[in-house]
């Protein structure tokens, strides 16, 4: 075993059961296995145990340079979330929640998560669990903590998740023994899925307000957004987020980088189309995105009051912004369309989620079934001759 600076040369020249050890950063090295060489980090968890972190095989993308680059930002890491004042125990719950955040959380999750984590960490967990060391932290707090949010049963349990992944991330790091997470076998809350749909009478009125707002020379970007969250049943940061760059008017669709599934086609039939080129006629493209924020290259993201002030015009108190989605969905179900093809419109990633529409798809299997049964009760009454019988 070797102690030096690892370069190119250094890794050429390793044998089958090698190792060299960096001479500049502590715990970075370089092992030839049967084949390849592979670059690993070495490093003691909180209690003293030696661990081994590999950081992957020796060529692209690889080499001395981008792998020592990776282990000095996981030992800066480990050294966040242990803090080397007090080494032998866990950082407390807001101490590591820090690190959590930066080093996980803003890198690989999106931004509308990121923005709800930040928010339950600092309106509700850490207010009750922040000053905790993870490893005090029992199975009885964490129930403890989600029984005071049973109020709110779907943010109980978001934040009951949110801090399950805290710890299993903690104890990746080394921040806590493996295996440590209060949070198994805290039983959820069943959440009741909240679905209002609206009839014709209740889109006409809706469509009534959006007409007299847009009348009455109200700001033109959130009846707009609400008459495309309509017409396409799409989620309300897809429409927000549009680009003009995005939109493929010949066919009639714009490519979204990035949604809630993923990269996807977002559906754009001729009444969306229609709004977009009354926007575009009538108020430009200076800016890149098709409503603009009151700062360059920002969206426009202040729809709720608005939205209040319509509903309530439309005489529809209890409709959320995203019931409009589920507007969309329920028209097309009801009126015969295919569950897949609504789930395709919608971007569903799973099946599953507009199978919550298949009740309503037994309307057009009864008018067929009504119209079919009334041919044949036309022809047995023809066939009889029988003027008696209605």
């Amino acid at each position: 075993m070797a102690v030096e600076p690892i370069t190119l040369r250094s890794v050429a020249r390793l044998g089958k059961g090698q190792t060299i050890w960096d001479a500049s950063v502590k715990g970075f090295g370089v092992r030839k296995q049967r084949q390849a060489a592979v670059y690993v980090f070495k490093y003691r968890d909180r209690n003293g145990r030696q661990r081994f972190k590999t950081i992957g095989h020796h060529g692209h993308p690889w080499t001395p340079e981008s792998a020592r680059a990776e282990a000095k930002q996981y030992a800066a890491m480990l050294s966040r979330a242990v803090p080397q004042s007090d080494a032998a125990r866990s950082p407390t719950l807001r101490d590591f929640s820090k690190v959590y955040v930066e080093r996980y959380a803003a890198l690989h999750k999106k931004p509308r998560t990121l923005v709800e984590d930040r928010r339950n960490l600092e309106l509700h967990i850490l207010p009750i669990l922040g000053q905790e060391r993870l490893a005090d932290i029992r199975p009885a707090d964490v129930a403890h903590f989600h029984a005071s949010r049973s109020e709110w049963p779907s943010n109980a349990n978001r934040c009951l998740a949110l801090l399950s992944h805290i710890f299993t991330t903690a104890a990746k790091w080394g921040a806590v023994s493996a295996g440590v997470n209060p949070c198994r076998g805290i039983k959820r809350y069943r959440e009741e899925m909240r679905e209002r749909f609206l009839s014709a009478e209740e889109i006409a009125r809706l469509g009534k307000a959006l007409g007299d707002e847009g009348g009455s020379g109200q700001d033109w970007r959130p009846i707009n957004a609400l008459r495309l969250l309509i017409y396409t049943g799409a989620r309300l940061s897809e429409v927000l987020t549009l680009q003009w760059g995005w939109i493929h008017w010949e066919h009639g669709f714009a490519r979204l980088p990035d949604s809630k599934t993923g990269a996807k086609n977002l559906p754009l039939p001729q009444p969306a189309l229609e709004v977009l080129h009354r926007i575009s006629e009538q108020h430009g493209r200076q800016s890149k995105f098709v409503f603009p924020g009151k700062r360059k290259d920002s969206y426009f993201n202040s729809i709720q009051k608005p939205w209040q002030r319509m509903r309530l015009k439309a005489g529809l108190p209890d409709v959320r912004i995203h019931d409009l989605r589920h507007c969309f969905a329920s028209t097309a179900v009801s009126h015969g369309e295919s569950l897949y093809l609504v789930g395709a419109v919608l971007g569903h990633r799973a099946t599953s989620t507009t199978q919550r529409y298949a009740h309503l798809s037994i309307q057009p299997i009864l008018d067929s079934a009504n119209r079919t049964s009334a041919r044949l009760a036309a022809l047995m009454h023809n066939f009889r001759g029988d003027r008696d019988v209605p």
